[in-house]
């Protein structure tokens, strides 16, 4: 969009994730300019040690436009995105790389791999996703849960993206964060599925979360606006202080994330937590500050389990 700053990366991602030994990480169909630019960053960061996986010759070209040495790191041939995706899968299953970066990949090839039993890097744990979204002129982070992965959660895998958004945000500091479960309303109404569904989350997370203020069904505004809570007399406790957004679809989610990039400049950094690594996946079109966000999330989160 005109007339908006181009996104950058958060400096308190990369200060938190400052002292930490680089990530050795797969990357997967790395062979395109805006992937090899994004390597290049997280590399001069001492975020990761990438592992290169694609076509040599491509991923070789496109390290050149930038001064950037890619014969210094491993580079593994792939036939295709498919054929990078398993190779990276199978990397991280083995234990030879510590994360996974989505490149130049379709979402629903690379997570296949990453699901494959073959690889056996599920933990037991649903897999969710969720982006640290970071906008100018606005201090504090929002986090939106699952605008990636999951396409229409039921209650039980809510539950487990919850539990999920939860250990991220005390991986990044925030010991109570507060959490809208996101709705078009703040009654419970048969006609509007995400309220009920909304109002059940709730009421488990009552009593079996003990470290987050989980709220809802709540509005947008009411979330993230005290002045609109004010005014439409809401007093939830989340009310215009929400950490993080739970949303009810992959496509509430997906519109929302993409809204900020493009109209507010933000910066999405995008991670897929419960599996035996970090999985740093963003969209294709993104920015390379959005990789480079990512990879300090992953860091983070990394060093904080260990």
């Amino acid at each position: 969009m005109s007339g908006i700053e181009r996104a950058q990366c958060p400096a308190s991602l990369l200060e938190a994730a400052r002292g930490f030994a680089p990530m050795r990480t797969a990357v997967v169909n790395a062979g395109s300019d805006i992937i090899m630019e994004s390597v290049r960053d997280c590399v001069e960061a001492g975020l990761i040690e990438p592992l290169l996986i694609g076509d040599p010759e491509d991923i070789r070209t496109s390290a050149d436009k930038l001064g950037f040495d890619a014969e210094r790191f491993t580079i593994d041939v792939s036939a295709d995105e498919e054929d990078a995706a398993l190779k990276g899968a199978a990397h991280a299953g083995a234990g030879r790389v510590e994360a996974l970066l989505k490149g130049h990949v379709h979402t629903d090839v690379f997570m296949r791999a990453i699901l494959d039993k073959r690889f056996s890097l599920r933990t037991g744990r649903r897999l969710s996703h969720i982006f640290h979204m970071s906008a100018p002129g606005h201090e504090k982070a929002l986090f939106i849960t699952d605008g990636a992965l999951n396409t229409h959660p039921d209650l039980e895998t809510r539950k487990a993206i919850l539990l999920n958004a939860v250990d991220l945000a005390h991986a990044l500091g925030l010991a109570k964060p507060h959490i809208a479960l996101l709705s078009a309303t703040e009654e419970p109404s048969a006609a509007i599925p995400s309220s009920v569904e909304a109002v059940e989350l709730a009421s488990w997370a009552s009593e079996n979360v003990s470290g987050a203020v989980v709220d809802g069904p709540l509005a947008f505004d009411i979330a993230v606006s005290a002045e609109a809570a004010q005014i439409k007399e809401v007093t939830a406790p989340v009310a215009g202080q929400a950490d993080i957004l739970m949303v009810p679809d992959i496509v509430s989610g997906n519109a929302l994330f993409k809204m900020m990039v493009h109209f507010m400049g933000a910066c999405a950094a995008g991670i897929v937590l419960g599996a035996k690594v970090p999985v740093l996946l963003t969209s294709r079109s993104d920015p390379p500050s959005a990789r480079l966000a990512s990879a300090a999330l992953a860091v983070i989160v990394a060093n904080r389990k260990a």
